[in-house]
């Protein structure tokens, strides 16, 4: 695996968890009034790097990208003459 998948993977397993942090937080914590609308706005944005997350994992640019690797690795057809 290349390092670059690497940090790809961390950096979806940390907005993941992320998430599920601030969804627990939400939960269980009374938020002060006075951040409330600072909270709001990263749970906003959270949640759009996690759709993000998702859709490249399960959506069609995984797929986009396990194709190109599969080209990637590919032989070239042999010419005939």
């Amino acid at each position: 695996m290349k390092a670059k998948e690497i940090y790809m993977y961390i950096l979806g397993a940390l907005i993941v968890s992320g998430i599920f942090i601030l969804t627990a937080f939400f939960l269980f914590k009374e938020m002060p009034q006075s951040n409330k609308d600072i909270m709001l706005m990263l749970v906003g944005a959270m949640l759009a790097k996690f759709s993000d997350v998702i859709g490249y994992f399960f959506g069609s640019s995984k797929g986009s990208a396990d194709k190109n690797t599969m080209l990637y690795n590919s032989k070239p057809p042999e010419e005939k003459p």
